[in-house]
């Protein structure tokens, strides 16, 4: 049954394409539609059409609302201007990751957030108990879908729409399509170059059609939430709940970099100034297995017979060949980049290496 599910503005499209489903989030997902490998392969190779609707969407908007965001969520927004996008982080008091999320600089007076889907709401509370009175915080989760193209050939595909492509990594820029109002940005979650476009929600159907029909003269494919994952994974991305969460801060997960570090205030700053001054008690690393088996999330880390860590991702790279996991490893195990572990694999030591995401150099600039 999947009544208790929330259901994206293009299902019905994606069954009569074939795509199987899956719960993620809360939403009914398409979670493949050749097979994974398959579509993992053609946005590596060629191009990869996917629908992330489901990602959240909320709006700040009044005088000072780029000031009022920057004050709470991690990166510095002073970083970057109009026609810009950038990765933060919204953290609790204790420095752990109540979302990471993109935020959209439109002026001074508008931002716009894409969270993730399950914390959407999370992220809106959070900032309406934090916001001065005059700034308006809304939840915009079904205004607008979210389509994103990632793959070497992206960027033939938005042209043969008329859509722009020549911005700058993170850039965006407000267009159209059919009379559809299209926010594209050179952005995504593959490693790849590729754009997010976010139409609305309810015009959606008219941008994926085309999209549909401009991949396949391309010779790319449909893709679903399986690929998704075994593509984030070969870039060491962070998922939260899994490398990210209310009791994994960003240092611990390596997004130290999206941290405003000489900011005056920022949800957890206090906290996260301190773990920066002790340093992380654990560590986000790689594991590349060098036998046989399949890395799945929690499982243990092993040096010897100690246990030094547990698995938050893992999965079988289709680029590499072979079994990758990120883990979170204790800082005192003083396990170091090119160390061999072993992982526990129901009961059967995987052998591993251990390196520093990404598996796969990224092409995204």
């Amino acid at each position: 049954m999947t009544d208790h599910l929330s259901h994206g503005p293009l299902e019905e499209r994606h069954r009569e394409l074939g795509a199987s489903f899956a719960e993620f989030g809360g939403w009914l997902m398409p979670v493949s539609y050749a097979g994974t490998v398959s579509e993992h392969t053609a946005t590596r190779t060629t191009v990869g059409l996917f629908d992330v609707s489901h990602l959240g969407k909320a709006l700040v908007r009044g005088p000072g609302a780029a000031e009022f965001v920057n004050s709470a969520l991690t990166n510095d927004l002073n970083r970057i201007e109009p026609g810009k996008a950038q990765y933060t982080l919204c953290c609790n008091d204790s420095g752990g990751v109540i979302d990471d999320l993109i935020a959209y600089y439109v002026g001074p007076e508008e931002i716009f957030l894409v969270p993730n889907a399950a914390n959407t709401a999370a992220v809106v509370a959070a900032l309406q108990k934090a916001a001065p009175a005059g700034l308006t915080i809304t939840d915009e989760h079904r205004s607008y879908a979210v389509l994103a193209v990632q793959g070497p050939r992206s960027a033939d595909v938005l042209a043969e729409l008329g859509l722009p492509t020549s911005m700058d990594y993170m850039g965006y820029a407000d267009a159209s399509f059919r009379h559809v109002p299209v926010r594209v940005c050179r952005s995504g979650y593959t490693g790849e170059q590729g754009y997010e476009l976010l139409p609305p929600w309810g015009s959606a159907g008219v941008v994926f059609d085309a999209l549909v029909a401009a991949i396949t003269r391309a010779g790319g494919q449909l893709a679903g939430l399986g690929a998704r994952d075994t593509l984030r994974t070969e870039m060491g991305y962070p998922l939260h709940g899994h490398e990210l969460s209310a009791d994994i801060s960003p240092l611990q997960a390596r997004c130290g970099w999206a941290i405003g570090w000489k900011k005056d205030a920022f949800f957890g700053r206090d906290a996260l100034l301190a773990e920066k001054r002790e340093g992380p008690r654990r560590l986000l690393r790689g594991l590349r297995a060098v036998g046989r088996g399949v890395l799945r999330a929690e499982l243990t880390v092993l040096d010897g017979e100690r246990k030094v860590g547990v698995t938050t991702s893992g999965t079988f790279s289709p680029t590499l060949k072979t079994g990758i996991a990120l883990a979170l490893i204790d800082s005192d195990a003083s396990v170091e980049d090119g160390q061999h572990v072993a992982v526990d694999v129901r009961g059967r030591a995987v052998g591993c290496e251990v390196v520093r995401p990404p598996f796969v150099e990224p092409k995204t600039r």
